[in-house]
């Protein structure tokens, strides 16, 4: 699985490469293991977990860690088989020893990703997001007082999210309306869409809820940077809750 941000308002240049590079983790745990139990019920749980193998590479009150290592998952759970399928990936390797080895149905499987991306490559991909509007806050209110997220819950409506985040060929790294754009298009008649169960946390993150989409695709490289920035940083909110990964092959 192969699965940063420009700000220009000026058209990027379409030739030229762009370089990949990271490292990504699959990790199969058991699901009846109450280490990944817990994972599976609470969101910030599931953020420590993908956490813990990063110990010791930024000081632990520096801010922003996360995004320092640029560090993203995904996951998907399997009833049947009873499995925990975690993906992680990261601009600096993961020690994953902390983790129960009762905990782990089979060893971490690690890969080294570098691959160089140009104009008119062609990716397939899948890529879980948090889908969320902002909606600006009532008139009247406290100067700086911050808008409201509210998620998508319509699949055509997700499709409209993700398609303002597309970057036909010659088109800037931002869009008019200031989302950022990944470097890539598609045609969004060909998506697969399907909408996730919400994860949350309870007490103290009472408030945490995160509405999720899964989107998989064709996607054509129009501009090489911005496309490797997408897959560095990922896209959307809730990256630290194992959303805005997005994995080609």
């Amino acid at each position: 699985m192969n699965t940063t941000t420009a700000t220009s308002h000026a058209p990027s240049n379409p030739g030229g490469a762009a370089r990949f590079v990271a490292t990504q983790t699959l990790l199969a745990l058991d699901a009846r293991h109450p280490y990944v139990a817990k994972s599976l019920i609470d969101a910030q749980d599931m953020h420590r977990t993908v956490m813990s193998g990063f110990s010791g590479w930024v000081d632990n009150d520096s801010p922003g860690a996360r995004s320092q290592m640029n560090i993203l998952s995904t996951w998907t759970a399997d009833l049947r088989q009873a499995r925990l399928n975690l993906v992680v990936q990261s601009s600096v390797p993961a020690d994953w020893s902390g983790i129960p080895r009762a905990a782990l149905a089979e060893p971490p499987e690690t890969l080294t990703i570098d691959r160089t991306f140009r104009a008119g490559d062609r990716a397939d991909f899948r890529t879980v997001v948090n889908p969320v509007r902002s909606i600006p806050a009532p008139p009247g209110s406290p100067p700086k007082t911050r808008g409201t997220r509210v998620p998508h819950t319509r699949p055509e409506h997700v499709k409209a999210w993700f398609s303002r985040r597309l970057q036909p060929s010659g088109e800037p790294a931002t869009g008019p309306d200031g989302v950022t754009r990944i470097g890539g298009n598609a045609d969004t008649e060909r998506l697969a869409l399907r909408m996730l169960p919400q994860v949350s946390s309870p007490a103290p993150h009472k408030g945490l809820r995160i509405a999720r989409a899964e989107i998989k695709g064709s996607l054509t490289v129009t501009d090489p940077k911005t496309f490797v920035a997408a897959l560095t940083q990922g896209i959307g909110h809730a990256r630290a809750y194992s959303c805005g990964l997005i994995l080609v092959r």
